[in-house]
C-alpha cells in the first residue's frame, strides 16, 4: 500500500466500490451465464446511428465541442423530448449534454449540495445517488416504499420534508424504477408535485428508462413541475447505447448554468463523435426502442409465467423495468 493512501479525501475513503459492478465482474467469468445484473440492453446500436458516428469520424469531427454539447444535439434532444413527452426546453439554455446519465446525476448533485444538506431517496433504488450525495457532504434520507407498491406516497414525502425542512435540498425520483420496475403515473406525479411545490427544493427525476414503459405512457416530471424539476435522460436504454456515454439534464436555465460549471470542469465536453451519433438517434430514431420493448415484454411475460409455475407470486406484473421483477414466495 502506498504511504500516501491515508492522505486521500476522507469522504472518498469512506466509500466502498460499487457492489453492482463488483458482482457483475465476478459473475461475468462464469461460462454461458445469463446475466440479469446491469441495465444493459442486449441489442446493438441501430445501424443508422453507427453510420452517423462513422461519418463524423471520417469528417474529422474530433475536436472539442461546446461544453454544453453541440447545438445540433441539443436541438435534436429537446425536440425528441417535446414530441415524446410534451416537455419544452430551450436548446440554448435549458439542456446540458453529459457523459451518460451518470454524469448528469454527478454534476447536478455536486452543483446543488453543501455539507449538512439532506437528500430524500425513496428505496429500493439504484444506489448511485447515495455515494455522490455523500461525496458532497450531504446525508441521504431513505424512505421505504415497500408498503405502498414501491411508490413514494405524497403523505410520506411531506412528513419527511417537514421533519427535515431546514436541511432538505432535493428529492430523487427514478422511474421506471431500477430495480423494482414500477413507474409513476400522472396522478402519482401530480400529488408529489403538489407537495414539492410548497417547498424550495429540487426534484431530480431520473427518467433514463422512459422508453421502456410497457403498460401505459411515460409522463415526465418536467411537464408537471418545470420550475423545480431537473430531468435526466439519455440514449443508453432507448437506443442501446450504454457504451457511448451520452446523457442529458434539462431544467430551469439558471440552474442548468450552474450545473454546467461542474460538468465543464469535470469532462470539458462529451465525446464529439458520440454526440453526432446521439443527434442521429434523436432525429431519426424516434421509434428505435419499439422492437426492444416488444422483445423485453415477451421476456417479462415468460419470466412471470415461469415464476408463477415455480410457486412464486410476482408483486410487479403491470410495469417492469427491463430485467428485474420483485417477487415473494406464494
Amino acid at each position: 500500500m502506498s504511504k500516501l493512501s491515508d492522505k486521500m479525501n476522507k469522504r472518498v475513503a469512506a466509500l466502498t466500490p460499487s457492489s453492482i459492478l463488483t458482482f457483475n465482474q465476478r459473475v461475468s467469468k462464469i461460462p454461458d451465464i445469463v446475466k440479469l445484473t446491469l441495465g444493459e440492453p442486449d441489442f446493438n446500436t441501430p445501424e443508422h446511428v453507427k453510420e452517423a458516428a462513422i461519418k463524423a469520424i471520417n469528417g474529422n469531427e474530433s475536436h472539442y465541442t461546446n461544453s454544453r454539447g453541440t447545438l445540433g444535439l441539443r436541438k435534436a434532444a429537446t425536440n425528441y423530448l417535446n414530441k415524446k413527452y410534451g416537455v419544452q426546453y430551450d436548446p440554448e439554455s435549458q439542456i446540458l449534454i453529459t457523459a451518460g446519465a451518470t454524469g448528469a446525476i454527478y454534476s447536478a448533485l455536486t452543483a446543488m449540495l453543501n455539507p449538512g444538506d439532506t437528500v430524500i431517496i425513496p428505496t429500493p433504488i439504484f444506489p448511485l445517488y447515495i455515494p455522490i450525495a455523500m461525496l458532497g457532504g450531504a446525508k441521504p434520507i431513505f424512505v421505504d416504499t415497500s408498503d405502498n407498491g414501491f411508490i413514494l406516497s405524497p403523505e410520506k414525502l411531506e412528513q419527511v420534508i417537514e421533519e427535515n425542512k431546514d436541511t432538505v435540498k432535493a428529492v430523487i425520483l427514478n422511474y421506471p424504477t431500477n430495480p423494482t420496475g414500477v413507474t409513476y403515473h400522472r396522478e402519482d406525479l401530480q400529488k408529489l408535485a403538489d407537495v414539492i411545490s410548497k417547498y424550495d427544493i429540487f426534484v431530480l427525476s431520473d427518467e433514463i428508462y422512459s422508453e421502456l414503459t410497457y403498460d401505459g405512457t411515460h409522463v415526465s416530471m418536467g411537464s408537471i413541475l418545470p420550475e423545480q424539476a431537473l430531468v435526466m435522460n439519455g440514449v443508453s436504454k432507448s437506443h442501446a447505447m450504454t457504451g457511448w456515454r451520452i446523457g442529458m439534464i434539462c431544467g430551469p436555465a439558471d440552474v442548468i448554468s450552474e450545473i454546467g460549471k461542474v460538468s465543464e470542469f469535470t469532462i470539458t465536453s462529451a465525446t464529439t463523435n458520440a454526440q453526432a451519433a446521439a443527434e442521429e438517434a434523436f432525429k431519426n430514431g424516434m421509434d428505435d426502442a419499439a422492437p426492444m420493448r416488444k422483445e423485453y415484454m415477451k421476456r417479462r411475460d415468460l419470466l412471470i409465467d415461469g415464476l408463477s409455475k415455480a410457486g412464486f407470486s410476482c408483486l410487479i406484473q403491470m410495469v417492469l423495468s427491463i430485467f428485474l421483477p420483485k417477487f415473494r414466495l406464494a
